[in-house]
């Protein structure tokens, strides 16, 4: 006769959060967990100490229970990597609420369709990303801030520091930038006012 597996419970809420882990505890035991890993914590980090404590004390066999998937991670990244380090201690994974169950191969296969959409959707923010730059380089445009100053204000500032009708200091507070940014707008109008025509 097989041996019923171990099951470990892990139940969060968020810090500064009314609510407790009371209605998460009273699932878990009422699961079978024989024992509960308790954490107030943000669920958008994954290097939690009772998580990770949880973690490195998986053996073989055991069986990891929450109450509903976004108390193991709201980030899906984290999540499967959590679910990674879960089943590389040999242990599986059960979410009450959403009822997946990782020991049986319905439960392996949806997190497997999980991890694929997860891979699909990072696919395609990359190749968003790479048509997007792609299509700047071929209008012209580069990387980076745009400009907080146009060519006139940034002239404007030039002329008025070099001929002395205002300072760098009063040219900065008046146009909100930093006063190294009016020296490097001044140096630049210097040099092409010094270029041959």
């Amino acid at each position: 006769m097989a041996k019923a597996p171990y099951l470990i419970g892990y139940a969060r809420v968020s810090k500064g959060d009314a609510q407790s882990n009371v209605a998460q505890r009273r699932a878990l035991d009422a699961a079978g967990c024989k024992r509960v890993f308790e954490e107030t914590a943000s669920g958008g980090r994954w290097d939690r100490p009772k998580l990770q404590e949880m973690i490195e004390q998986l053996r073989d066999g055991d069986v990891v229970v929450v109450w509903k998937l976004d108390r193991l991670s709201r980030s899906l990244k984290d999540l499967l990597h959590i679910m990674d380090r879960i089943e590389t201690a040999g242990s599986g994974f059960r979410s009450l609420t959403e009822a997946i169950d990782t020991t049986t191969a319905a439960g392996r296969m949806m997190m497997q369709m999980v991890g694929s959409f997860a891979e699909f959707e990072r696919a395609m923010i990359r190749e968003r990303t790479s048509a997007g730059l792609a299509q700047a380089r071929a209008e012209g445009r580069t990387g980076g801030r745009r400009r907080k100053l146009g060519e006139k204000q940034r002239r404007e500032i030039a002329e008025s520091v070099i001929s002395g009708r205002k300072s760098g200091a009063e040219m900065a507070r008046l146009y909100h930038v930093s006063e190294p940014t009016v020296s490097r707008i001044v140096a630049a109008h210097r040099l092409t006012m010094e270029l041959p025509a």
